[in-house]
């Protein structure tokens, strides 16, 4: 399988509802990323293993079995996958939530729903588009 050379880096989106995944994937695919989806913190660790070349993570912070806090906890521990780029989408962030994103490096926060136009900002100076020609 070829990848077009229009394709861009692999992000992984980790929400427990699904609707706002398939929805943000489809706009961030339409952008020229890559992305995986997950439903919970097991899949996404799961895709992690699966896709080693996943330049970033979008996670909710408010999931059932395990918080989005929870999952940038396991990426930090984790050698290979410490500086892993996450950004943080959250319907209510509570102060101690962002304290303890600000400890685990957190890129940036995000509140749902997602205000398109600013992520792609942000993923666009993360991810500049390589210039025609090179």
């Amino acid at each position: 399988m070829t990848h077009l050379s229009s394709s861009r880096q692999q992000i992984l989106l980790v929400d427990d509802e699904e609707d706002a995944l398939v929805e943000l994937a489809e706009s961030l695919e339409n952008e020229g990323f890559v992305c995986f989806t997950a439903t919970s913190v097991t899949f996404a660790l799961q895709e992690l293993t699966l896709n080693p070349d996943i330049a970033l993570v979008i996670t909710d912070l408010r999931m059932p079995e395990e918080s989005g806090i929870s999952l940038i906890k396991r990426l930090r521990e984790h050698t290979s996958r410490s500086h892993l780029p996450v950004i943080v989408m959250s319907g209510h962030a509570e102060m101690d939530d962002v304290s303890d994103m600000l400890r685990l490096q957190v890129l940036d926060l995000f509140r749902k729903p997602i205000y398109l136009a600013r992520l792609l900002d942000t993923l666009n100076s993360l991810f500049p588009l390589s210039t025609p020609g090179r």
